[in-house]
């Protein structure tokens, strides 16, 4: 089964350095709580914020080992009003045994404003 795994995290500034270790601290968590192997993963999808252009976030996954032939993509996010700033999203696509409730979203800093319910629910 193809399954869909969520990460969001947020950064503080708009530094390249910043942007490439949150993005890299999601993945690799959202990879350990899923029990992912980078062979499992069909693609990611990153988006940032229009606030959040230092660098291209999918820089994180060739610095962790194994992930060379991930394949990966960025783009913007949708600009709504009001919305969190300063935020990485990401979607991976793997292959698991999981079902959808088993799969273990992440979410970091001020990201876990978006999915409360989410977080609530792994208490």
């Amino acid at each position: 089964m193809i399954r869909g795994i969520r990460g969001a995290a947020t950064v503080k500034n708009n530094d390249a350095d910043e942007i490439i270790q949150a993005t890299k601290e999601m993945i690799e968590a959202m990879a350990i709580e899923n029990d992912v192997e980078p062979e499992t993963i069909a693609s990611v999808m990153i988006s940032v914020t229009p606030d959040l252009n230092a660098t291209f976030p999918a820089k994180a996954l060739r610095l962790i080992d194994g992930w060379k032939y991930v394949p990966v993509m960025c783009m913007p996010e949708i600009n709504v009003p009001d919305s969190l700033p300063k935020c990485i999203r990401v979607m991976m696509t793997v292959n698991t045994s999981k079902s959808q409730k088993d799969i273990e979203h992440i979410y970091l800093n001020d990201a876990i404003k978006l999915r409360p319910d989410l977080i609530e629910e792994k208490k």
